[in-house]
C-alpha cells in the first residue's frame, strides 16, 4: 500500500463513529477541482507511511477509535488493499471506504469477505460527461455498475457529489440524480475554491445559495437520506 498521509482523529468522516482516516497515494481520475492534489499528482507525492506505522498507531488506539475510513486517491488501485484492510479489522475497527467507483471487481471482493462497513461513491456527473469531468478516457459502464453492486450490498453506504457553477448544466445535473436513482443517502457537497488540482478552479465560483437550494429539492426525492456539506 501506498499511504500518503494519516489524519488521526475525525468526528465527521464516518457518520457517528470516532475514527482515523488513511490517505492512499494515486488516482486514475484526473478531476482539475479535487482537493488533494498532493495524492494524485506524481510529481507532488511525498515519501510514504509504512503499514506498520499505520497499525501500530491503531493498536495504541484500540478503545478510543471505533473506526479506519479509507480514501485517496483512489484507494480501490491498490491491489493489497483487502490486506490492509483484514489487518485493521484484527484490531477490531469498523472500515469505511471512499472509491471513486472504477473498480467494481474489487468492490465485490470486499463486500463478499465481509471486509467493509461503510461504503461512499462518488458521483461525479452523468455518465455521458464523466470523461470531460474527470480528465481521462474510460469505459463509464463501470460507473453504473459500481452503484448497483453498493446500492444491492447490505452494507451502509452513501452517495456524494461536488457542484459548482458553470461545471453541469441543469439538464446534466437531473440526469445525475437519474444515474443514483433511489438511493438510502446522497450528499451534496459545495465546491469550495481552495487548493485544486487545476490552479485555475482556485477561481470558480460556488453555487450560490439558491441553487444550490433548488437542486437540493430536486435531487434529494428518491434519497431516504440527504443533505448539504
Amino acid at each position: 500500500m501506498r499511504i500518503g498521509a494519516i489524519q488521526r482523529f475525525s468526528l465527521i468522516d464516518y457518520p457517528g463513529k470516532i475514527c482515523a482516516i488513511v490517505f492512499t497515494q494515486g488516482c486514475n481520475f484526473r478531476c482539475p477541482y479535487c482537493h488533494n492534489p498532493e495524492l494524485v499528482n506524481p510529481q507532488l507525492f511525498t515519501e510514504t507511511i509504512p503499514q506498520e506505522y499505520l497499525l501500530n498507531f491503531l493498536r495504541t488506539r484500540q478503545g478510543k477509535l471505533d473506526a479506519v475510513s479509507i480514501t485517496g486517491g483512489e484507494p480501490t488501485l491498490h491491489l493489497d488493499l483487502h490486506q490492509m484492510i483484514d489487518q485493521i479489522k484484527g484490531l477490531g475497527y469498523l472500515v469505511k471506504l471512499d472509491t471513486n467507483g472504477t473498480n467494481p471487481e474489487m468492490l465485490e471482493f470486499l463486500i463478499g469477505n465481509k471486509l467493509v462497513d461503510y461504503l461512499a461513491m462518488d458521483i461525479k456527473a452523468p455518465l455521458n460527461r464523466y470523461e470531460k469531468v474527470t480528465g481521462v478516457k474510460f469505459n463509464t459502464a463501470l460507473i453504473r455498475r459500481s452503484i448497483n453492486i453498493i446500492k444491492n450490498s447490505g452494507v451502509e453506504y452513501e452517495f456524494r457529489s461536488t457542484l459548482m457553477e458553470d461545471l453541469l448544466t441543469d439538464v446534466e445535473i437531473l440526469n445525475m440524480g437519474e444515474l443514483i436513482g433511489k438511493a438510502n443517502r446522497f450528499y451534496l457537497q459545495n465546491f469550495v475554491p481552495h487548493k485544486t488540482l487545476d490552479i485555475n478552479y482556485q477561481k470558480v465560483k460556488s453555487l450560490s445559495p439558491e441553487r444550490l437550494a433548488h437542486w437540493s429539492s430536486i435531487l434529494s426525492k428518491n434519497i431516504l437520506e440527504f443533505a448539504v456539506r
